[in-house]
Formats: structure tokens, sequence, C-alpha cells
């Protein structure tokens, strides 16, 4: 079955080029031309992934995720005519998985668009490490994309399950910024510190929600390591 995108932006002629490229990666489309009619489409269509234009009047993308956020995990990239670092981490500190600025190439859109649909949903035939990995009380399940630490569920972003994943697959080591990000967006992007450290205290934030502030150590000078995972007594 193709998975289901929706486009949300105000510029008619950006959804079309967004809309012909994703059909032709084999994709289902719909789109919408502002913030409400997008909550509208995403309620009815039930999309797998939204590409999300920030600056739209009165209703704009930031709107949009908090909105979805209160209730869904679903993928959300951002697309934005400005480049500013803040905007950037803003977008994702909200709950965003990834960030495109305009004018953007669509091949590189669709790329993007796939890494984040494949870490949802790993193709048949493709090797796989173990299903469920845990440590302490948190517990991923990579085949459900399910998160869960003592039991509850665990609203993350594809990138934070991204994360996650990579530190229980080897639960030991440090990594740099460097290899979270290839880890979690599995291609070639350049991300800047801030946008990394964003990524990371969204996490702490969630699982400090659930009384554990243990999830990731920051080792000074190298990265970043998994902690021991466990609420605080």
């Amino acid at each position: 079955m193709a998975h289901r995108i929706l486009i949300v932006d105000d510029e008619g002629h950006i959804r079309e080029v967004i809309r012909v490229a994703l059909r032709k990666a084999g994709m289902d489309v719909v789109d919408a031309r502002d913030g409400k009619e997008a909550l509208a489409r995403f309620a009815a269509d039930k999309p797998d992934l939204i590409v999300l234009d920030i600056g739209m009047p009165e209703f704009d993308g930031l709107d949009v995720c908090r909105d979805i956020r209160k209730t869904s995990d679903v993928p959300i990239l951002f697309l934005s005519a400005r480049d500013e670092e803040i905007d950037r981490v803003l977008g994702l500190e909200i709950g965003g998985d990834d960030y495109v600025t305009k004018p953007f190439s669509p091949r590189e859109l669709v790329a993007r668009v796939n890494v984040i649909l494949r870490r949802l949903t790993p193709r048949n035939g493709e090797s796989k490490p173990a299903s469920v990995l845990a440590q302490g009380g948190l517990s991923i399940d990579i085949e459900q994309h399910v998160a869960t630490f003592a039991g509850a569920a665990l609203k993350l972003t594809a990138i934070e399950f991204g994360i996650l994943r990579a530190f229980l697959t080897r639960p030991t080591s440090v990594f740099n910024r460097e290899q979270l990000m290839r880890a979690a967006y599995q291609l070639n992007i350049q991300v800047s510190d801030r946008t990394i450290d964003s990524h990371i205290r969204n996490i702490r934030a969630k699982l400090a929600a659930q009384n554990c502030d243990n999830v990731i150590e920051t080792i000074h000078g190298v990265g970043f390591k998994l902690g021991h995972c466990e609420k605080e007594a």
C-alpha cells in the first residue's frame, strides 16, 4: 500500500511541485492550503507523514504541529523560506522530524521523506537487529516503532526514536554528534550542534516527565552515551 503524504503550503505552485515529485515516487498525496484545512485533512485522511510549511498566514505550521502533537506522533517535515537557526531549532523542539529550506530540490525532499518512512517501515528482506531493545525501564520495539518507559508509552518523533535506537543498539558506546545524526537521518545531511542538542534535550524532557533523569549522559568534550534509564527513587 502506498504511503499517504499530506502537503501543507499556502503557495499552490509549491504544492504542485511536491505533489508531482511524491507521486512519481509512488506515494499517495493529499494537500491543504492553510493550517485549519491541514488539521481537517489530517483528521480525515490519516496521513503517514506531513510536509508542513512554517510561514503560512494566521494559523502557521508551528501552530499546526503543536496541535497535532497533542494526539499524534506522525512524522512532520517542515518547509520554510527562512534558514535562520532559531527557526530550525524551534521547529524540531516542538516535534518536527526534519527541516528543508526553500528553495529546495524536489529530489532531496523525496529522499528525506523516504528516509523517515523507512525508519517507520523496514523493507522486506532487510537485515534487521533484534526487534526489541531495552535498558533499565526503557524499551523500544523497532518493528512496531513503539517506545515505552516503565510500561508507559513515549511519544517520540522519528528522529528521537532513531537516536534512542542507536543508543540501545550499542548501550556502552559513546556517540559524538555526527554519529548520532548519521544513525537518525541515514543521509549525508549537515546539521548544527544546536539542532542535535535540541533532539537530546527533547528526549531527556520526555523521560523526565516519566521520572527518569538518567536516560542520556553527556560526556564533555566527546558526546553522549546511554544512561541507566531507571526511575528516580
